[in-house]
């Protein structure tokens, strides 16, 4: 089995929206329009194995301090081999790169995100007020149950 991570390029938009399709349905995933995409390809990190898309996550930053890890998402065939926690420390490294200072999980997923040292936050004390429009996209909106949790790079 090989598996590869690294940066997606445009042509890779048609198989993440394949993949994501069920759980943005299921509204675990907020929708990505192809041009989003497109416009936030450099924020993907996608995993393949043995040369097909298996995961993708994206690293979104939102200021000098604050970025967020979104539409984390592998393949039910693929779950199972830790392919989503490399996808993650794979963002953990890029933002400590980037000298950013915390990340920020908006998840279903709490138990996975504090098995990779993610806290949980009251949403109200989200750092610097993360931009919200994003949410009034969402099917569950105006009552979020998703949990937020902050990984701090210092």
């Amino acid at each position: 089995m090989n598996i590869v991570f690294s940066k997606p390029n445009i042509t890779n938009i048609d198989e993440m929206q394949e993949l994501v399709k069920e759980e943005v349905v299921n509204g675990n995933i907020l929708l990505r329009t192809n041009d989003e995409m497109a416009n936030t390809i450099r924020s993907y990190i996608i995993v393949k194995v043995d040369d097909k898309l298996v995961g993708f996550v994206a690293l979104n930053i939102y200021s000098k301090n604050l970025a967020e890890v979104r539409s984390l998402i592998i393949s039910k065939k693929f779950r199972g081999l830790k392919l989503g926690r490399k996808l993650i420390k794979a963002c953990i490294k890029e933002a400590r790169g980037y000298k950013l200072k915390q990340l920020l999980a908006l998840t279903y997923e709490e138990g996975f995100f504090k098995s990779l040292d993610f806290e949980l936050i009251e949403k109200e004390n989200i750092p610097e007020h993360k931009i919200w429009a994003d949410c009034i996209r969402c099917k569950h909106f105006p009552v979020c149950d998703e949990r937020a949790l902050i990984y701090k790079l210092d």
